[in-house]
């Protein structure tokens, strides 16, 4: 039977991983820093199917979380085929208006967490010569903006390095890098989004779904929605300086 984690599986992309996982039969792991929250979810997905559903209480800003975390990952006797991670946040503000504190919190789920969750979880999935991770990045790794953009782009980033390096070993590594998204994601972080044109928006569900494909498919890389990955791709042919500016010029909105 495949387990898969999610981290911040109760909301948004997490969920609908979760929610599709459930309809195929996994079994799943779900962490959150919410525990009612994660009691309501898992309860949601028991009936969609899901045999199994352990919650997880965490919050992977803290070593202690962090800790947790990997020693599900790392249990032998309890092994987990799938993991993605999704838990994220944004500070919703330029570089220089927020605390070296705050930016240090992002990094540490953005960047710290993802790399020491993924490194807990492969020694076990090349031992048993299957296994997945999906490490949630953005189409914000294509734009140099603040922490947030740098973190996404380091996902993408260590992504791709996984994928090569993990080839032949029957486990999988792939970056999904999602545009703008019907999520809370934006709400909580207080990022001004009526000015985005209706044809920007994606639905949670239509990103887990392009996903699944693409790494059923073995790209390193996923960006869900022809709109994007047309923006993506000519990213790659402006000058870095140029988006720097027009980056610059732009109000925040991922």
């Amino acid at each position: 039977m495949t387990t898969a984690l999610i981290t911040g599986g109760t909301a948004g992309i997490g969920k609908a991983f979760a929610d599709s996982f459930a309809r195929s039969g996994y079994h799943l792991i779900l962490v959150a820093r919410n525990p009612e929250r994660l009691d309501t979810v898992a309860e949601e997905l028991r009936g969609l199917g899901a045999p199994e559903v352990e919650t997880l209480p965490a919050d992977l800003v803290t070593e202690e979380g962090r800790a947790a975390v990997e020693a599900r990952l790392a249990d032998a006797d309890r092994p987990v085929d799938f993991l993605v991670n999704n838990a994220g946040f944004d500070l919703g503000k330029a570089f220089t208006k927020t605390s070296a504190e705050d930016e240090e919190r992002l990094l540490d789920v953005h960047v710290l967490a993802p790399m020491r969750l993924t490194h807990a979880a492969l020694p076990g999935m090349i031992a048993r010569g299957r296994g997945a991770v999906i490490n949630v990045a953005s189409v914000a790794a294509f734009v140099p903006r603040g922490t947030y953009s740098a973190a996404k782009a380091w996902a993408l980033s260590f992504s791709e390095s996984l994928a090569a390096e993990l080839r032949g070993t029957g486990v999988r590594a792939m970056a999904l890098c999602p545009g703008f998204t019907h999520t809370e994601f934006h709400q909580r972080a207080d990022i001004e989004t009526t000015s985005v044109p209706g044809w920007m928006w994606l639905d949670a569900e239509y990103v887990v779904e392009n996903a699944l494909r693409d790494l059923r498919r073995g790209l390193p890389v996923s960006v869900p929605g022809p709109q994007y990955k047309v923006l993506t791709a000519a990213s790659r042919y402006v000058p870095r300086g140029v988006r720097t500016r027009v980056s610059r010029s732009m109000s925040k909105r991922w």
